[in-house]
């Protein structure tokens, strides 16, 4: 046998030997432990994967195995977590690097709140300081939320430097970026990672009493990622309704009847434009934000600004309209009806937020419920609340159809009523798909 293929030999040794100690320790992990095959390769960072393969370089892997195991331990658990939340898989936004090293930086933290021996090392004193720091500014620091955090800050090369330094363990050349609509296809590398994905969370949901302090923040990160996704447009239109409005209608007008009746009789045509036609747009409901001490008046912005975005466009709106904005924390704090899209506008530049108190949802309830019996809705389709779930809910369900709505990187599980849906919204691109 070769010097090389020795040094393969001992390389798939090595990560055997990881594997192994990780599944004694981390039994719940079993199935994802062992989903990927070995191959070494060489010129790359020492370890990379796309979902199919543990990729290695013979020689740094021995180098680092010679540090001690505990290493090794760590770069296998830090792909197999890259490959659960999918990040072989994701789209990447327009900064590659930061998303490189914002995944990094999420699967590091993760392995460093486990309390396995196996995995537990010292971190650096910047390591600690940066975690903290983390911990003040995200409730749920995913890959996500970090990049989006990071994105707002301008760095330095120096200071992107020094974050990859730290945090840096793999070779990422082997991600695929998907395409925002791509459909994830049957027996691909993402549809095994998301039945492994699903069948961890629903084996950790049901040992959780047992090992609830050393999984609950995974847990908690396989639910927010494990929703199904949906279109905030698509689901805006929950709230609309079908009804006839003034407008030609050229989509049902069939011009050859139209030049037929021109050609025999001159100037009279056998059809003409329909004068109305039958429209499915928003026409009746209510946005209540929650504006309490725990939501923040940029995160209210960032709902408000986001629904108005959507709202906006024309497509969306009767030309009459009537939608009522409350802002509230236990108790209402102003009602603004809005008529049209003008005064949507209007109502943005101008928005100014009251509150500050606590979070009560049931005076916005016993509210509407006012405004439904003094005739202020002819047939009202819905109310969304934007809010962190930081609240007492009412008890029964109301008239019309309810959603409570939150920003994943400020979102904390929280249990709505069953009559109602709830909506987790992702900051980045909150008109694209979004998590249910």
């Amino acid at each position: 046998m070769g010097i090389e293929e020795k040094k393969e030999t001992s390389g798939v040794q090595i990560l055997s030997s990881a594997r192994t100690e990780l599944t004694v320790y981390m039994r719940y992990l079993d199935l994802a432990l062992s989903a990927l095959r070995f191959e070494a390769k060489e010129e790359i960072r020492l370890v990379g994967t796309d979902g199919i393969s543990l990729y290695y370089e013979p020689s740094l892997l021995q180098e680092v195995y010679q540090r001690g195991r505990i290493w090794v331990n760590r770069i296998y658990l830090h792909q197999i977590l890259h490959c659960i939340y999918k990040h072989p898989f994701r789209p990447y936004g327009s900064n590659r690097r930061l998303w490189d090293i914002s995944c990094d930086i999420a699967m590091e933290y993760m392995i460093d709140s486990f309390r396995y021996y196996c995995v537990r090392m010292a971190g650096s004193r910047y390591r600690r300081q940066f975690y903290e720091n983390l911990k003040v500014k995200l409730k749920l620091p995913t890959a996500q939320a970090i990049y989006n955090l990071l994105e707002k800050t301008e760095m330095s090369d120096r200071e992107y430097q020094q974050l990859e330094y730290e945090f840096r363990i793999d070779d990422h050349s082997f991600w695929q970026e998907k395409e925002e609509n791509q459909v994830t296809l049957p027996g691909s590398p993402e549809k095994k990672w998301e039945d492994i994905k699903e069948q961890l969370q629903t084996n950790l949901e049901t040992q959780a009493q047992d090992m609830a302090e050393e999984v609950e923040g995974f847990l908690e990160q396989l639910q927010v990622e494990n929703r199904k996704k949906y279109d905030y447009k698509d689901f805006l239109r929950k709230f609309s309704v079908l009804k006839e409005e003034s407008v030609i209608d050229t989509d049902s007008f069939d011009l050859s009847f139209y030049t037929y009746g021109l050609s025999l009789y001159g100037n009279l045509p056998l059809i003409e434009y329909q004068e109305t036609r039958e429209s499915k747009k928003i026409e009746e409901f209510v946005i209540a934000v929650d504006t309490s001490m725990s939501c923040s008046g940029e995160l209210v912005q960032e709902f408000l600004m986001q629904t108005y975005k959507v709202l906006k466009e024309t497509e969306s709106f009767f030309r009459k309209t009537n939608i009522h904005i409350l802002q509230c924390d236990e108790a209402i704090q102003s009602d603004v009806l809005i008529s049209s899209q003008e005064q949507l506008i209007s109502y943005m530049e101008q928005l100014e937020l009251k509150g500050g108190g606590g979070t009560d949802f049931r005076p916005v309830f016993a509210y509407v419920e006012k405004l439904i019996a003094e005739k202020a809705f002819k047939r009202l389709k819905g109310l969304l609340y934007f809010t962190d779930g930081k609240g007492i809910y009412p008890r029964k369900k109301p008239p019309y159809d309810t959603a409570f709505i939150f920003l994943s990187e400020n979102y904390e599980d929280t249990e709505v009523p069953a009559w109602a849906m709830k909506l987790i919204l992702e900051p980045e691109d909150l008109k694209g798909k979004q998590e249910m």
